[in-house]
């Protein structure tokens, strides 16, 4: 609590921060400064001001909470419960066949290691970071904040997606107008990529007829492979549609859309073995994608 008083320079906002009443958080500083026999903060000011032994406390704090999470992963190692374990939560439209990929690279150079995957909602995949529920997330949007790290990974062309027997399948690219009047499948709106797409087509002037819309790119891509409508995602996810012909991808003229997929993980989380090495990984593969 002492780091986010500090931090605030308000004690009633890290007593909120904490859950616990503003008088529970002013006793329980009361107390320490009393154990201590010295103040950590000037109260005569506003805001709060840090007192010199209040900076010498947070950074012996701060370097406790380190050498913790230092002790917490050597305890790992030691026992290797779950030192050989990397847990990645990914987002739904990063794509089963994009995720086997991964899977099977990891396998291949780190035979001893296991890969645990689940498949989130952003904010889950956020929430199962922040929580040390998963070691790291793929996720798309993401920007750092005070507690989780967002790594550039990728950034994805999106392209229009249509069935092969649509009327548009046989372009290789369409501007924003093409679009005007045509059944739409979209994503929820409450997900960061409709909201996006929603921007572009309205920057353009273009309506369309929402015809429905899911939470997760399989099933658009279903419903746009069977006629039902067309839509605008990723071309990557569409690699293995592509090639068995059950959709067309037409770039935007000009290429405007890009979906950005990020890594994400907690700050100062120590990674085990298996957790440094899947990061190598995919951070390899940005690279060598660039």
């Amino acid at each position: 609590m002492i780091r986010d008083i500090a931090h605030f320079r308000n004690l009633s906002k890290a007593a909120k921060l904490h859950e616990i009443s503003q008088s529970a958080a002013s006793q329980a500083l009361q107390e320490l400064e009393r154990g201590l026999g010295t103040p950590l903060f000037d109260r005569s000011t506003r805001p709060l001001s840090i007192t010199p032994a209040g900076k010498l406390y947070l950074e012996y704090c701060r370097d406790v909470l380190r050498r913790h999470e230092e002790f917490e992963a050597s305890l790992e190692r030691l026992t290797k419960e779950t030192s050989g374990t990397a847990r990645l939560a990914a987002i739904y439209s990063v794509g089963l066949s994009e995720m086997a990929e991964i899977e099977e690279r990891f396998s291949a150079r780190f035979p001893q290691g296991q890969l645990q995957v689940q498949y989130l909602r952003p904010e889950r995949v956020w929430e199962a970071v922040a929580e040390d529920q998963a070691d790291l997330g793929l996720m798309s949007y993401a920007e750092s904040s005070r507690e989780v790290v967002a790594l550039p990974w990728r950034e994805e062309e999106m392209v229009v997606a249509v069935g092969p027997e649509h009327a548009l399948a046989h372009r290789r690219s369409v501007r924003a107008g093409a679009l005007a009047g045509e059944s739409f499948i979209g994503f929820d709106d409450d997900l960061p990529i409709q909201s996006q797409i929603e921007r572009y087509l309205r920057d353009h002037k273009v309506l369309v007829e929402m015809a429905l819309h899911f939470d997760n790119l399989e099933m658009i891509k279903e419903a746009v492979a069977h006629g039902a409508g067309i839509s605008i995602m990723p071309r990557r996810v569409m690699r293995e549609d592509l090639e068995q012909g059950r959709m067309v991808a037409l770039r935007l003229d000009p290429p405007e859309l890009y979906r950005p997929v990020r890594i994400v993980h907690r700050r100062r989380k120590v990674f085990n073995e298996a957790t440094t090495g899947l990061l190598s990984l995919l951070q390899e593969e940005r690279a060598s994608a660039a």
